[in-house]
């Protein structure tokens, strides 16, 4: 009678290990294919106010909502919009001025907002004392320098209507973003535009004293202007509602994360730009929460936003940029994609 020949324990081993892998491989072939695929442009570089959403991908809250996200810088919120008008991404981040701009004066654009996340708008002309502007009309006659696709430029007819400076008398300088603030500094312009915890930031950390940074704020001037949404195309919207359901829910989870622990915020972001400075982008992160963590906010969570408020801030772009268009806040603001009120709740 021929015997079986035994096999050796570390081969035997070997094959059920491995057999063991093939049987679990199809399950974690499913859980990765189940994740959906999604591209999403940030509104600038990776600075401060861009870590929480760095920190929700860090801390696994795309993926827990069954998405692959995939986080790159902006270049300004004029240029993102364009980027997922086009489909180069799917989710933007932007200010929604530019993006109101953009739906008034391109027919059939299907841009929305299904969340918008910041309620005050950071938009301001930023100065240096030596230059003795010290209010809107001392800006006439001077040099003015931002990106083309800056958002506070793109806004500053609204500031000069609601001012009463004759926005003619201003020369535009276009630089580059890395060119901003050296440019004020070195004396080249005379004032520059620019969100407010970014270039009173930036300044800071090119050595110079907060004592001698003048901001104009166009809030502070009765410029009725909301600021940072959430963009995604109708189309991909209607298609993928959960998708864009899930990236909202995240992105709170990564801003109450950021806001719990400062901290672990900005180790995501160093993660992405080894040269970012902690301490200042830790404190413009925490000024920016100031523009998030609005009353209204706080009580009635993210992204509670009056239809009113919208839609006074288009009518606010539509007369100062003399846009014969019209468009409805419901046709731009789109709340239907909200999650739960409890995962919209903010931290106190």
């Amino acid at each position: 009678m021929t015997g079986r020949t035994s096999m050796p324990a570390t081969r035997r081993g070997l094959m059920l290990a491995t057999a063991g892998t093939l049987l679990a491989t199809p399950h974690l072939a499913r859980g990765q294919a189940a994740l959906t695929p999604v591209k999403f442009c940030l509104d600038w570089a990776f600075q401060g106010p861009q870590a929480p959403f760095l920190l929700a991908a860090e801390n696994g809250y795309f993926r827990d909502e069954g998405l692959a996200v995939t986080i790159d810088r902006g270049f300004g919120s004029v240029d993102t919009p364009v980027k997922v008008a086009t489909g180069a991404y799917d989710f933007g981040i932007a200010d929604l001025s530019p993006v109101i701009r953009l739906r008034l004066t391109t027919p059939g654009s299907d841009l929305i907002a299904p969340v918008i996340l910041m309620q005050g708008n950071p938009s301001a002309v930023m100065t240096l004392k030596r230059s003795g502007i010290a209010a809107p009309k001392d800006l006439e006659g001077r040099k003015l320098a931002a990106p083309e696709s800056d958002a506070a430029r793109q806004l500053f007819p609204s500031f000069a209507k609601a001012t009463g400076l004759d926005a003619s008398k201003i020369t535009w300088m276009t630089v580059t973003p890395q060119l901003r603030e050296p440019m004020l500094i070195r004396g080249e312009a005379d004032a520059i535009t620019g969100f407010e915890v970014s270039g009173k930031f930036s300044l800071r950390a090119l050595n110079v004293a907060e004592s001698d940074i003048v901001s104009l704020r166009y809030i502070d001037f009765g410029v009725p202007l909301l600021s940072t949404a959430l963009l995604v195309r109708r189309p991909y919207a209607e298609a993928n509602a959960k998708v864009v359901t899930g990236m909202i829910r995240a992105i709170n989870r990564g801003h109450t994360a950021a806001w719990k622990d400062p901290d672990a915020a900005i180790a995501a972001l160093v993660k992405r730009d080894s040269t970012a400075p902690r301490g200042v982008e830790k404190e413009r992160m925490m000024a920016n929460f100031g523009f998030i963590r609005t009353p209204e906010a706080l009580s009635g969570g993210l992204g509670n936003m009056p239809e009113a408020r919208v839609q006074a801030a288009i009518e606010t772009i539509r007369e100062a940029m003399n846009l014969p268009a019209e468009l409805k806040a419901s046709e731009l603001y789109t709340p239907q994609y909200l999650p739960p009120a409890a995962d919209l709740a903010l931290p106190a």
